[in-house]
């Protein structure tokens, strides 16, 4: 009888351990019933926080694979993660994953590990609806706004157009504001997040993206090193962009804004998990 009662304890403890381990494998934190999810909250059309509600096409990507992976949307968790904190998030598992733009750089996966990618995006410009200008060789005597620091806009300078007139701001908003009101002749990021500027509601039909991308960012999922995750998220993108729901959430996310992906990389090939 004894030794009944210590087996029906053993098989007790080993449910109860294997409930707290979840189904999503070593290198996360998500129980058996959440699974936490890092992503930008400030960048519309791709990352973006509208009260309780997240919207973008990073987040509908994130849905997607979440799914797949057996955790529906009222399962998931999404979590603030800015550029700057995003490796140290996943080394502490503080996320289990991170769909936020996040290009996939051979500095970065020595930290870090990458599913996907997702999407291949480029760095583009902005420039108002009737505006002629067609790729960044044309900006010479032009003003160009960015962020501060951005490489995109650098880029431009160095490589394109040495006589352009740089502007820096603190965010795209106030270079979309400056472009409205015919001070700025173009705005450069990456395309996909200039589309998700361009598409919102106050900024309707005002823009367009050019189309004209002169680099290549791998947008990948970012996971800690220690996780198993990867087949199984590179086997949920590749379901979503067989089925066309890959196609569907890039047209919801950047609509009337002319953008669309460049079609020599897009849809992406998932890259050999490591």
């Amino acid at each position: 009888m004894r030794k009944s009662r210590i087996s029906a304890v053993a098989a007790m403890a080993a449910v109860a351990a294997l409930a707290l381990t979840g189904c999503g494998g070593s290198g996360g934190n998500e129980s058996s019933d959440k699974i936490k999810i890092g992503i930008k909250f400030d960048q519309p059309g791709v990352g973006y926080k509208d009260g309780n509600d997240y919207k973008g096409f990073d987040v509908d990507v994130a849905k997607y694979v979440a799914n797949e992976l057996g955790f529906p949307a009222d399962k998931i968790e999404f979590i603030s993660t800015p550029s700057a904190n995003r490796e140290t998030a996943l080394q502490n598992n503080q996320v289990d994953m991170i769909f936020a733009s996040y290009s996939i750089t051979d500095k970065r996966k020595e930290s870090v590990a990458f599913a996907g990618p997702y999407l291949v995006a480029g760095q583009d410009l902005l420039v108002p609806a009737d505006s002629t200008i067609t790729g960044p060789e044309e900006l010479n005597g032009k003003n160009l706004c960015s962020v501060t620091g951005s490489t995109s806009a650098q880029k431009i300078k160095d490589q394109f157009a040495t006589g352009v007139n740089l502007q820096e701001q603190a965010g795209y908003a106030e270079c979309l504001g400056g472009m409205g009101g015919g001070t700025i002749d173009a705005v450069t990021t990456d395309d996909i997040i200039l589309a998700g500027l361009a598409a919102q509601p106050a900024n309707a039909g005002k823009f367009k993206v050019v189309g004209n991308t002169f680099s290549e960012e791998k947008y990948g999922v970012g996971l800690n090193k220690e996780s198993d995750k990867c087949e199984a998220i590179n086997t949920a993108i590749t379901k979503m962009i067989t089925s066309g729901e890959w196609k569907k959430a890039i047209e919801a996310n950047t609509a009337g804004t002319g953008f669309t992906p460049n079609a020599k990389t897009n849809p992406p090939k998932m890259d050999a998990c490591a």
